[in-house]
């Protein structure tokens, strides 16, 4: 009897835990591809997407916490735009929507304002053209210089060129559903995005990065 008790009593928990997962929902923009695709050729590359990407399962009440927050950069004057369009909300890929960052390593970073239990960071670099962008790395810790407590998320720099480890996730090719990266629930103030250039150019670019968790409690 006492088993079957516990048995029921760990049903009860789950089935608790299940009802209180709800799908990740982000307001998606259009489709924008502009020109003749170019050819892309990159190693570790996952298959292109097609159709629309699978539910994400976040905890009840989980918001978009990076929704006007602060952005700094490696690159503190952008070539093009400013560095409040990472995260104003707007997520479309025509002109006057994006930020671009000088060539090589570069990186932006979200201070969230305080702590908080992070479950999916998605990153628009730029979806008016199939390209990918190289060495994508998001990571997630409480110190501004991630000098300590980092906890990385992503990373598909597999050749270690930043200098951040070797990386085993694979490169894709950037659409308008932009990239959903599972944060697993880690906790931290900042977010910092690092990547190196494209398959098109050596520029860095940011349409918009949302950064879905709940403040730490």
């Amino acid at each position: 009897m006492k088993n079957v008790f516990v048995l029921a009593v760990l049903f009860a928990v789950a089935t608790a835990s299940a009802e209180d997962m709800v799908p990740l929902k982000t307001k998606l923009p259009p489709p924008l591809f502009v020109g003749t695709p170019v050819p892309i050729n990159v190693p570790n590359l996952e298959p292109p997407q097609h159709g629309k990407r699978p539910d994400f399962m976040v905890p009840k009440g989980t918001v978009n916490l990076a929704l006007n927050k602060k952005v700094t950069s490696s690159d503190s004057e952008p070539i093009v735009g400013t560095l409040d369009l990472i995260t104003d909300g707007d997520k479309d890929g025509d002109e006057g929507s994006w930020v671009e960052l000088g060539p090589g390593k570069q990186w932006v970073q979200i201070d969230l304002g305080k702590e908080a239990d992070i479950y999916a960071v998605i990153v628009w670099h730029y979806h008016s053209q199939a390209r990918v962008y190289r060495d994508v790395v998001v990571q997630i810790s409480d110190d501004p210089k991630f000098e300590k407590g980092v906890t990385t998320i992503f990373n598909n720099d597999y050749a270690n060129e930043l200098g951040l480890g070797a990386g085993k996730d694979l490169a894709y090719i950037e659409t308008y559903q932009g990239k959903l990266m599972d944060a697993k629930g880690a906790k931290g103030r900042y977010v910092r995005l690092y990547s190196k250039g494209n398959t098109t150019n050596k520029l860095n670019h940011y349409i918009e990065v949302e950064v879905w968790g709940k403040p730490a409690s």
